[in-house]
């Protein structure tokens, strides 16, 4: 892997040649085109491997991450769009209820948080909430002695919007689960750093699962520890080309755009709904909860942990078990517009648009699985990350290391047990 120093790390490559721009000196805006193109599911798996090659470890027993695990030591940081309401036990309660309102006497309460029965938690993620707004919340035990009365109100403010928003959505495989306050609390981490580093102004809708099967119920690949599936779009090369240069708003982006082709290299690119958006596309979300793409889908893609594999939800990871935070932003990535052609059937043969920025020498572009590849935003002369070309991972992913990995990035094709990595705008 090389990285030169001071070289931006993925966080802001994704703003370059996905088209999201970071938060530092940006005015965000982009005009809205009136084209709509039809979508079409798009998938990546996520390889959890010790070794970092082909020998895919099987699945594990999901209690080895789970037992690490309590209530008691659930934190997250507020969203532009949720927050973590807590509340003391009442001894002999098997229950509680939950309001949420705008007001603090609860006469307007947030669709779906009216007398809303969370079980026997004492912790719940409020969600799909308005940014810079703040909210109260009170809760009622209910047990063999009965219902007991209101708690004291309290309240909770959401962070303010400057660009990317994205409101998950939590499947009954999380919010059934004993740990689904820990399990919510490592997504929202992931989500707020999106948020604090990202000025598009534009709401990305992802559904989350924690399950030992793929959205449409058939079982995940040997190997796999996480999947993705996002809805793409094929947009004609001088559309979406366009666009992405009229976005252009940084000194890393107007780099990257004297770089690219002066012809067309595809009919069309293929980019993810998200990624559309962000340059000023109409690419509404169209996926279903079970993973299927039609119009009217409410989610731009739907992320899924395997829960056969030992996740840690609290950290830092130990030696026998993943991180779910890094795991989960790499296929946050992934919905939000990463990935390569390379890993498409062979009936597509659209490019991505991360490949626009695959070299294997200066003025030499690659997006074949033979030979090296190499992320470059100046015609293949400086080398940011090297891609991987093993074809048990994904090519759209960074070449990964032997475990322990000197450099456990996010996106790298494999991960490893007891290391962890977060998004971030430098090295």
């Amino acid at each position: 892997m090389s990285l030169p120093h001071n070289t931006l790390r993925r966080t802001c490559l994704l703003c370059t040649f996905v088209g999201l721009t970071t938060m530092v000196g940006i005015v965000p805006g982009a005009s809205q085109n009136s084209n709509v193109y039809k979508p079409f599911a798009g998938r990546h798996v996520a390889v959890l491997d010790d070794q970092g090659n082909s020998g895919a470890s099987a699945p594990q027993d999901p209690a080895l991450g789970a037992t690490l695990l309590t209530q008691s030591n659930v934190t997250m940081a507020s969203t532009c769009s949720s927050f973590l309401a807590n509340w003391e036990s009442t001894p002999g309660a098997t229950g509680y209820r939950i309001d949420v309102a705008t007001d603090p006497s609860f006469e307007i309460c947030v669709a779906g948080y009216r007398n809303l029965d969370v079980g026997n938690v004492t912790t719940r993620i409020v969600t799909h909430l308005q940014p810079s707004t703040t909210y109260y919340y009170r809760t009622r035990s209910y047990g063999a002695y009965g219902v007991t009365g209101n708690s004291e109100a309290l309240k909770a403010t959401t962070t303010v919007e400057s660009g990317l928003v994205i409101h998950p959505t939590f499947d009954a495989s999380i919010t059934g689960n004993p740990n689904a306050a820990a399990i919510e609390s490592a997504i929202n981490q992931a989500i707020s750093l999106y948020e604090s580093l990202f000025a598009d102004p534009i709401t990305i809708e992802i559904y989350f699962r924690y399950a030992n099967t793929q959205p449409d119920g058939t079982p995940f690949g040997v190997g796999v520890g996480a999947q993705s599936n996002y809805v793409v779009y094929d947009i004609p090369w001088s559309t979406f080309i366009g666009s992405l240069a009229a976005d252009s708003k940084t000194g890393n982006d107007a780099t990257a755009g004297s770089s690219l082709p002066i012809s067309a290299i595809s009919l069309n690119l293929s980019s993810s709904g998200a990624d559309g958006r962000a340059v000023g596309l109409d690419s509404p979300p169209a996926m279903f909860a079970d993973g299927h793409v039609a119009t009217g889908g409410p989610y731009d893609g739907i992320v899924s942990l395997n829960s056969g594999f030992s996740f840690q939800f609290t950290r830092p990871p130990s030696s026998a078990n993943y991180d779910a935070q890094a795991v989960i932003e790499h296929e946050i990535d992934e919905v939000l517009g990463l990935g390569s052609l390379l890993n498409s059937p062979p009936s597509h043969a659209d490019l991505h648009p991360q490949d626009l920025f695959s070299w294997s020498a200066p003025g030499t572009r690659n997006y074949s699985k033979v030979g090296t590849r190499y992320l470059s935003i100046n015609n293949g002369n400086s080398i940011i990350v090297d891609f991987s070309q093993d074809p048990m991972g994904d090519f759209g992913d960074w070449l990964s290391q032997s475990c322990p990995q000197l450099h456990p990035y996010v996106q790298n094709a494999f991960g490893c047990k007891g290391q962890f990595s977060d998004l971030g705008s430098t090295l």
